[in-house]
C-alpha cells in the first residue's frame, strides 16, 4: 500500500485521541462528584399502626378519678419564715402531722406506734431519730425550694414525703412509704427505687413529678426495671455459656445519674401495698 493511503486512517486515529483523553479526565470528576451523596439503605419495613383491641367495647360512663387529688394537705401550726424552707425543722414538720393524726396507721400520713414513739423522743434521743436528714430542690419549677423529708419506720419501710411552702406555712405535695433501695433526685423529678420481691432481680422504678394542674407530686413513670441476671433455681443445669463470662444481656446495676442525689434506702423487696399515694 502506498503511503498517501494510510494518511486518512491516521487523521482518523488522531481524531479520536482528544475524546478519549477528555473522558479519562472525566472519570476522576464523576467519582467525586459521587461522593456524600444519599445512596439507598434498601428496603425499609412497612410503618405498622396500632390495632385497636375489642373496638366495640362500651365507653366508659363516667370520667377516671383524677389520681393523687387528695394528697395535698396543708400542715398545722407550722409557719415558714419568708418562704424559705431551709429554715423549717423537718422533725418540727413530721411530729405536727402525728400530732394531727395520731390514731393513722396507714394512709399518706400513716405511722406505726414504734415510729411515732421515736419521732416524738427525737429531742432528746437524736441518734435513735427516724428523721432523716432533709432536702431543698425546686420541684414545681417556680424558683423556689422545696422540703423533701424521709422517715425510718418499722418494717424496713421508708416514707418520703414533699412539703411546697405557700402562704406562709407548708402544704404537703407527696407522700409515700416503700421498702426503698434508694432516693434520687433527677432534675426536678423524685426517683424512687424498690426491690421487687415477687420478681428476683428486678426492681420498680417510680418516677415522681409536680402536676401543675393538681398542684401535686404525681407518680409520671413507674415501671418494673431488670437491674440483673436472675439467680439459677438450685439443681437447675448450667447455662451453655457458664464459665465466667457475663451475660450479655443482663443490666449492669443503676447508678445515680450525674448531678443527681440520692438517699439510701433500708429494704430489700416492695411489699404488697406498702406504697400509699
Amino acid at each position: 500500500m502506498t503511503p498517501h493511503r494510510r494518511r486518512p486512517a491516521a487523521r482518523r486515529a488522531a481524531r479520536l485521541v482528544p475524546p478519549v483523553a477528555a473522558a479519562a479526565l472525566l472519570l476522576p470528576l464523576v467519582a467525586c462528584g459521587s461522593a456524600g451523596e444519599l445512596r439507598s439503605a434498601g428496603a425499609t419495613p412497612t410503618a405498622v399502626g396500632p390495632v385497636r383491641l375489642w373496638p366495640d367495647l362500651p365507653p366508659v360512663t363516667a370520667p377516671p378519678v383524677d389520681y393523687g387529688e387528695n394528697d395535698t394537705q396543708r400542715v398545722p401550726g407550722v409557719r415558714v419564715p419568708d418562704g424559705d424552707v431551709r429554715r423549717v425543722d423537718p422533725v418540727a414538720v413530721v411530729r405536727a402531722e402525728l400530732e394531727a393524726s395520731p390514731d393513722r396507721y396507714s394512709g399518706a400520713d400513716g405511722m406505726d406506734d414504734a415510729t411515732a414513739r421515736a419521732v416524738r423522743r427525737c429531742g432528746t434521743e437524736p441518734a435513735a431519730c427516724p428523721v432523716l436528714a432533709p432536702y431543698h430542690r425546686d420541684l414545681t419549677g417556680d424558683g423556689e425550694e422545696e422540703l423533701v423529708v424521709g422517715i425510718r419506720m418499722t418494717g424496713r419501710l421508708v416514707a418520703v414525703r414533699c412539703y411546697l411552702p405557700e402562704g406562709g406555712g407548708l402544704t404537703r405535695i407527696m407522700s409515700t412509704v416503700e421498702q426503698l433501695v434508694s432516693v434520687e433526685l433527677a432534675g426536678r423529678d423524685l426517683i424512687l427505687r424498690a426491690v421487687s420481691a415477687g420478681f428476683p432481680g428486678y426492681e420498680y422504678r417510680t418516677a415522681w413529678s409536680w402536676d401543675a394542674q393538681q398542684r401535686t407530686m404525681l407518680p409520671a413513670r413507674d415501671e418494673i426495671v431488670r437491674v440483673k441476671p436472675t439467680p439459677p433455681r438450685p439443681g437447675a443445669l448450667p447455662a451453655p455459656d457458664a464459665g465466667g463470662e457475663p451475660d450479655a444481656d443482663a443490666e449492669p446495676e443503676p447508678e445515680v445519674a450525674p448531678g443527681a442525689d440520692a438517699v439510701s434506702g433500708a429494704g430489700a423487696g416492695r411489699a404488697p401495698g406498702a406504697g400509699a399515694r
